[in-house]
């Protein structure tokens, strides 16, 4: 079986609770999609959570990965390969998107949209003080700038947020979608 690292903790404690929201009223399993997959650690985690799951990421090796890891645990994901600046995602297609170490700014329309009406995103990246801990990224292009995850997603209901910066610097949110965005 192939080895994967684990999903990052913050994004596994809200997986569970999203999905009991999601699931009351579904007659299928709620869509969710890990953006820039990866390895697969998140959408792994996604599926066995209950997810119908998908992952994408211009990284084909990566995903290749991903669907052998799936496969060595007998878990069903959708994975593809994409450049998504060219390729944009469909919109409200997914009650969830996760996103975990990756900051494409362009994007954040795409992913807003993305989302169905009452469907989450659970966001975690680095921060611009991520630089004075010595490791991570170190260009502006991939940290976010104090409290710009939350305005990303004004228009979006917040349940969770914050920015910490020990032992790494990071914004995290959980937001819904409202019906009316």
């Amino acid at each position: 079986m192939m080895i994967v690292d684990p999903p990052s903790p913050f994004v596994a404690r809200w997986l569970r609770p999203i999905r009991d929201q999601l699931g009351a009223a579904a007659l299928e399993p709620p869509r969710a999609l890990d953006l820039a997959m990866g390895r697969g650690r998140h959408t792994l985690a996604l599926a066995e959570s209950g997810f119908r799951a998908y992952g994408v990421d211009m990284k084909l090796d990566a995903i290749a990965s991903a669907v052998g890891a799936a496969r060595g645990r007998s878990l069903a994901i959708h994975a593809w390969c994409a450049d998504l600046t060219i390729y944009p995602l469909p919109r409200e297609r997914f009650e969830l998107v996760v996103v975990c170490r990756y900051l494409q700014r362009d994007l954040f329309p795409s992913i807003a949209a993305t989302v169905v009406p009452g469907g989450f995103v659970v966001y975690e990246t680095f921060t611009t003080h991520q630089r004075a801990l010595g490791s991570g990224p170190r260009s502006p292009d991939h940290l976010l700038e104090d409290g710009e995850l939350r305005a990303r997603f004004a228009e979006f209901s917040v349940l969770f947020y914050e920015e910490v910066r020990e032992s790494e610097a990071v914004a995290r949110i959980v937001a819904q979608r409202t019906r009316r965005s």
